[in-house]
C-alpha cells in the first residue's frame, strides 16, 4: 500500500491545516485550531473545493476520536480491559465542577460506583494512583476503570455542577 500523502499548511492566527488523499483519492482534512478544538472535512472527490462534510470537535471530543481510531488496547503490550468486562475511560472536570477544590474521597467513587481512578492529567503532568485526600480541579482529567456501568456512573457524579 502507497504512503499516504500528508501535507501541513500554517494558518497564521488559525492554526494549522493537515490535508490528507487516500489510497481511494478521498481528500481529508483537518484544522488544528490554537484554542485546541479540531475541525475535520471531508470533499467531493469530483470537485476538490466542495466540501461535503464538516465536524467541530472540542479538544476532549478530538481526544476520543483519536483513541476511537487508534485504541490503545490494541498493543500487545498493554492489558485489554474490554477482555476482562472492564473499560477505561478519561472524564474531564469542568471548571465549574461541584468537585473544584474538593478532595477525592469526597466523590465516595469507588464505594458508589465500584470505579478506580487510576490517575489524574492535570495540565501537563500525570498524577498516578491519588489517594483520597488529593484535592480535585477544575479541567483535571480523571482516568477511570471498571465496569461499563460503573464508569458511567462515575461521569454521572463527577459532571455533577
Amino acid at each position: 500500500m502507497p504512503t499516504p500523502r500528508l501535507s501541513q499548511t500554517p494558518l497564521p492566527g488559525i492554526g494549522v491545516r493537515y490535508d490528507l488523499t487516500t489510497k481511494d483519492e478521498q481528500h481529508v482534512s483537518v484544522v488544528a485550531h490554537r484554542d485546541g478544538t479540531r475541525t475535520l472535512s471531508a470533499y467531493e472527490r469530483d470537485d476538490p473545493d466542495a466540501c461535503s462534510l464538516s465536524l467541530r470537535f472540542t479538544s476532549g471530543e478530538a481526544t476520543a476520536l483519536i483513541d476511537a481510531l487508534m485504541p490503545s488496547h490494541h498493543s500487545p503490550s498493554l492489558l485489554s480491559t474490554t477482555d476482562l468486562g472492564l473499560v477505561a475511560e478519561r472524564v474531564e472536570l469542568s471548571a465549574l465542577s461541584h468537585w473544584n477544590g474538593r478532595v477525592l474521597g469526597d466523590t465516595r467513587m469507588r464505594t458508589d460506583t465500584g470505579v478506580s481512578i487510576v490517575a489524574v492529567l492535570r495540565r501537563a503532568e500525570a498524577i498516578p494512583s491519588p489517594g483520597p485526600d488529593f484535592r480535585l480541579a477544575g479541567g483535571d482529567t480523571l482516568i477511570v476503570i471498571g465496569t461499563r456501568e460503573g464508569v458511567d456512573a462515575a461521569a454521572g457524579i463527577l459532571g455533577r455542577e
